[in-house]
């Protein structure tokens, strides 16, 4: 009874000083919104549902104005996904300098059709215009053509291609280039691994070989911003059989919601690096974080 009483009487004082405590059930209603939000936004179900929880759990208890409840809860969740997005990383032009050996080896992995020999091409082209030198790595020798897309993309950036025989040892590829880099004096080894399913055991064995015999200095995931949940699944499975360093997302120009970067972040706590907007060399923007968590916050 004093109880009742005494919530009674709280209650009256919150209106009278026109504000409300965010307790579970207001919390429960606004919360269900912003979860709303975010899966239009393509974020993964079970990502959504774990933000929210962290939200409840950082308001839960706080006394707010009344007018004032959602913009309390849309500035918690801005800050909450800018910390989850804006991961310690430095640019890959910086880490190339400061490693003081050449070269500095990037290898590139993903399934079939993510775009990983396209984003290479693109990042070369970014390499180039620093000032360094590439040698490319044509360890892609499963897809028939793979080495003569490859090459292709190599006459018109002025790149020099190893590759081998198809089917021939990935591992053996990547080790050639690297020491031809060596010997060259070149700055950067660039990686084009084959694209493979992420439940495919046999490729993803063939992948660990690559890296345990390169040992790249960054792993890099390409992975197509469309897939939605599809990458975030991919990226944690390649995650366990390479540690990912870093990720790529290709066709972010047609995917202006940002969902599938926010999942992927959240499941593997590996930061995003670059976006890929179109198919032309200079289409690879820096990813922002502020930019994304404005689309999707609002």
């Amino acid at each position: 009874m004093f109880r009742g009483l005494r919530d009674r009487v709280e209650r009256l004082a919150e209106r009278l000083r026109g504000e409300v405590e965010l307790d579970e059930r207001r919390l429960s209603e606004i919360l269900q919104e912003f979860e709303l939000s975010l899966l239009e936004s393509d974020v993964a179900l079970s990502v959504a549902e774990e933000i929210c929880q962290k939200l409840k759990e950082t308001l839960t208890g706080r006394r707010v104005a009344r007018r004032e409840v959602e913009q309390v809860v849309r500035e918690t969740l801005r800050s909450y996904l800018l910390e989850l997005m804006s991961m310690p990383s430095e640019s890959l032009e910086e880490k190339i300098r400061k490693k003081k050996e050449k070269p500095f080896v990037v290898m590139f992995v993903g399934v079939n059709g993510s775009g990983k020999t396209t984003t290479l091409a693109k990042i070369a082209h970014r390499l180039m215009n620093e000032g360094f030198s590439c040698v490319f790595a044509a360890s892609d020798t499963y897809r028939a053509g793979a080495a003569e897309q490859l090459e292709r993309h190599a006459e018109r950036l002025g790149v020099r291609v190893v590759r081998h025989e198809r089917l021939s040892d990935p591992a053996a590829v990547a080790y050639d280039a690297i020491a031809h880099a060596r010997s060259r004096g070149k700055d950067v080894v660039l990686i084009d691994t084959a694209g493979r399913m992420e439940t495919n055991v046999n490729l993803l064995e063939e992948m660990k070989k690559i890296a345990r015999v390169a040992k790249p200095d960054l792993v890099l995931f390409v992975g197509d911003a469309l897939t939605g949940n599809a990458a975030v699944e991919q990226a944690e499975r390649f995650n366990r059989a390479v540690e990912i360093d870093g990720v790529v997302l290709t066709k972010a120009d047609a995917d202006a919601k940002g969902g599938t970067a926010i999942s992927i972040v959240h499941a593997i706590r590996k930061p995003v690096l670059f976006l890929g907007t179109g198919q032309k060399y200079g289409d690879l923007e820096v990813f922002s974080p502020e930019k994304l968590v404005e689309a999707v916050v609002g």
